[in-house]
């Protein structure tokens, strides 16, 4: 594996905010993490940040291993969708890791998240939940050691949301490190083994999941549960 990932100091601002503020943390291989907090709070560009897509104002990144890049992925609210079929969109991502079994392992990949009946169609013609899942069939396809995931289910259904939520526990179960954001606290109950809470751009506490929600520590967090901090 190539954690830990440690985050030294980190900080982000943007348009004269602070988005980021001075967050140090570290993250090991195992338990799935749930980055949780109210609008505003910087859960986005926290995982935007460790996942390298935007480079912080001070502070550092720091992940073990020659190139961590290579072995981590990340799944956006909104994923983007190639002008292709389900198939070559997965296979677009491999070839671009330099696979030469690209459209084998993106079928294997499609099966996976249970879309080998859609491998031919458009990516863009389907629903909601079936691009997510392509999303997670083209992260499934690299082998993620890590995989970012920012409110996947945000803009889906109930039974959509249950279709992600078990791919992401498969991927759980293969070994990946999963860090999600999310505004549901039954989803982060549901898949989380650890919430880290943001308040500010600041982490205002870290705890196991089975000890934040019924005995939150700091008050910011005692709000968010109870309701009475807007939820992300």
């Amino acid at each position: 594996m190539i954690l830990p990932l440690r985050i030294d100091h980190l900080t982000f601002a943007a348009r004269g905010r602070t988005l980021i503020d001075r967050v140090s943390l570290e993250l090991e291989a195992g338990p799935s993490t749930i980055i949780l907090g109210a609008n505003g709070a910087g859960k986005s560009v926290l995982m935007r940040l460790m996942h390298g897509l935007l480079a912080p104002s001070a502070g550092r990144v720091l992940w073990q291993g020659e190139n961590p890049h290579r072995k981590q992925a990340m799944v956006f609210q909104r994923p983007v969708m190639l002008r292709r079929s389900a198939l070559a969109n997965v296979a677009y991502a491999l070839k671009v890791s330099g696979s030469r079994q690209a459209e084998r392992i993106a079928l294997e990949a499609l099966e996976e998240v249970g879309l080998a009946h859609v491998a031919r169609h458009p990516a863009r013609v389907l629903s909601g939940g079936e691009q997510q899942r392509l999303a997670l069939a083209r992260a499934w396809a690299l082998h993620p050691e890590v995989l970012f995931l920012d409110e996947p289910t945000a803009n889906l259904d109930p039974g959509a949301t249950r279709e992600i939520e078990t791919v992401i526990k498969a991927f759980d179960a293969a070994g990946t490190k999963i860090v999600m954001s999310t505004h549901s606290l039954g989803q982060a109950r549901r898949l989380g083994d650890e919430v880290i809470f943001l308040h500010q751009g600041r982490v205002a506490e870290r705890a196991p999941i089975d000890r934040f929600f019924p005995l939150p520590a700091s008050p910011e967090a005692a709000a968010f549960v109870k309701g009475e901090l807007p939820w992300a």
